[in-house]
This record gives C-alpha cells, structure tokens and sequence, in this order.
C-alpha cells in the first residue's frame, strides 16, 4: 500500500521535515511505502495550501495521506474542513495519522464489515479533532492578540524581530533566477514570505518621474 506523508508548518521559522523520521519509522513498521513526501510552511487554518493539493492530486484511490497529527492536517474553519474533506473523499484517500490511534487499522484493513467500522469511526474522530484543532487556534491567536494589546498599552511591543541573513538569503537566490519552489525547498520559507521580499526587490520609481 503506497503512503504519501504530508509535513507542514506554520513559519518559514519552523522545520517542516521535523516529524519526518516519525513518519517514516510508522509506515516501515506496517509495511507502507511512502510514494512522496510533500512539505510546506503554510498555515493549517488556510485552506490555500499547494503541496497538500498537489499531494492529493497525485494520489490513487486507496492511498494513505500519513500526518504526524491532525492539526498538520488541518486548522481550518468548519466550511473549509468540508472542502477539504470532500476533495480527498472523492480521491477515496486513507488519513492516517500518529495521534489518531482508531486510523492506524486502516494501514492493513480487515474484513470488509469490519473495514467500514473502523473507517466511520476514523472520520468521526477526525471531524472532532479538526474541531479542537481550530478551537485551539482560536484560542492561541485571542491570547497573542491580548499580550499584544498590554504589550502595546505598556509601551513595550517591538513585533517579531526580521530574520535578515536568511531574508538576504531569499533575495539573492531570488535575483539569480531561481524559482519559488527551488527557494521553498532550499530554505523551508513560506510563500508569503516570498511575496514580501519578490515586492522589496522590484525597482521602485524615482522620485519626480513622470
């Protein structure tokens, strides 16, 4: 049974590969092989995530979607968890992730009665993990913007410090020619990141000019 594993984070300033060895390690031990591995940092409250998509569209029906947890899956609100669910159970996708233990069963399903047991309670769970996934997003998002409001009030607030010798980095690499995705690859940052310092590097006009 071929597993594609799914590797995200939310920052350029996190290692997206970090569960990879995990991954691995689980689907070697059920007898999966894992046909690709699609990494990103994105946000998994954005439904706009292109490797995930891209990792759909190259699936079978019967392929594993292998996740260290659900919210690398998804942080998204209840309509885009709909979307989302709805593309890949029209690919007939198998979500298995590491946290999940109910969705392990579906490495090697059994019989089929018992097959479809197991998949109704996987997608149950994963519904109500989805939910807590986005309720603690939530939650994180209301506490930063409180800390900020008092950090604000007191004076204090300084906003998260530039990382220049990777930005530098970017731009360079950007200015030889590379593409977006060679960029990505090489230095794990996000495409709106990317977009930041693509806008920085054009020219701008000269003052006075017609």
């Amino acid at each position: 049974m071929l597993a594609r594993s799914y590797l995200r984070a939310s920052t350029s300033e996190q290692d997206a590969s970090r569960a990879r060895g995990a991954l691995e390690a689980f689907a070697k031990e059920r007898g999966l092989r894992i046909a690709g591995r699609y990494v990103e940092n994105e946000s998994g409250a954005k439904l706009h995530r292109p490797e995930l998509f891209r990792l759909l569209d190259d699936c079978e029906p019967g392929d594993v979607l292998l996740v260290e947890q659900v919210d690398r899956l998804s942080r998204l609100t209840a309509p885009d968890w709909l979307k989302l669910r709805a593309e890949i159970d029209a690919k007939q996708v198998r979500i298995i992730a590491l946290d999940l233990p109910t969705s392990w069963t579906l490495a090697a399903p059994p019989d089929e009665f018992t097959g479809r047991m197991f998949a109704a309670v996987n997608s149950m769970m994963l519904d109500v993990l989805a939910a807590v996934a986005r309720k603690d997003y939530e939650d994180r998002r209301r506490r930063q913007a409180e800390g900020t409001a008092r950090a604000k009030a007191a004076g204090l607030y300084k906003g998260r410090p530039e990382n220049k010798p990777r930005n530098a980095a970017i731009a360079a690499m950007l200015k030889d020619g590379r593409s977006w995705q060679q960029v990505i690859d090489a230095t794990g940052c996000s495409r709106t990141l990317l977009t930041k310092i693509t806008r920085s590097l054009k020219p701008k006009p000269e003052e006075g000019a017609a």
